[in-house]
């Protein structure tokens, strides 16, 4: 990742894995505001956020199905976060997040017991925030939903929605009306988003050749830029790590 750019990963313990994907941390200590494009990634983001200039914040980003506008990360600025996977949306948010597609909504400041000094040590953060989602986590989970996460993940979502109904024994249409009340989307659109995620991991080895059953060449460029809006070349190349996900995907 770019000099000034510090990014750092925590994956969660086993009792949250199904639920949480990750906490990170970036910090922009470079001294000037850095260009950034957002990438969509399948995962539900809460953060929290102060800059040198930017009062102390916590968001809710909901999926995004789209490449993000070009923004930028301000000088000093902090971002600690939890990433949801969909399954800890419903039984950790405990509610749905449809009406924030490319979106985000403020949260209050002091939502789940955050507060503007958790940003002074990222592993304090990280321990907070499982003891916490720890708390909040319901003991009567779907089971036929966590096994439609785990397929779905396991696969990268290379799998149809049939496929995927047949081995829950959950109706196709039931499976859509759920994520597309809960999520604003429909199964088959969130499997294409994970399915462009996970061809980062190789276009950031430099494998600019369709994985995961993309039909060939011509279809994983037009997905790729549907997500991203460049080619694979372009997303490869990276210019001064526009690209934030993908750039934490190369780093050591």
């Amino acid at each position: 990742m770019e000099e000034g750019l510090d990014y750092t990963l925590v994956k969660p313990d086993y009792i949250l894995s199904d639920f949480v994907d990750s906490f990170w941390c970036l910090r922009n200590k470079s001294g000037i505001a850095k260009e950034t494009v957002g990438l969509p990634d399948g995962r539900v983001d809460l953060f929290l956020f102060k800059s040198q200039k930017d009062d102390f914040r916590v968001i809710l980003l909901g999926l995004g199905t789209l490449p993000h506008e070009v923004a930028s990360i301000p000088v000093d600025a902090q971002i600690f976060c939890i990433s949801f996977k969909l399954l800890g949306v419903e039984y950790l948010l405990h509610e749905p997040i449809a009406d924030i597609i490319n979106s985000g909504r403020l949260l209050a400041l002091d939502f789940w017991g955050f507060s503007e000094e958790d940003l002074h040590d990222f592993d304090v953060f990280v321990n907070k925030s499982m003891h916490k989602l720890k708390s909040l986590l319901a003991m009567d989970i779907d089971e036929r939903k966590r096994k439609l996460f785990a397929l779905i993940y396991a696969t990268n979502g290379s799998i149809s929605v049939s496929e995927v109904a047949e081995r829950i024994c959950w109706e196709s249409r039931q499976i859509n009306r759920y994520f597309r009340r809960q999520f604003g989307l429909s199964l088959k659109a969130y499997c294409n988003i994970l399915r462009f995620r996970s061809s980062l991991d190789h276009i950031a080895q430099g494998k600019l050749f369709p994985q995961e059953h993309f039909f060939d060449q011509t279809h994983f460029i037009k997905e790729v830029k549907k997500f991203s809006g460049v080619v694979p070349k372009k997303l490869l190349k990276n210019e001064n790590d526009r690209f934030i996900l993908l750039s934490s995907l190369k780093a050591p």
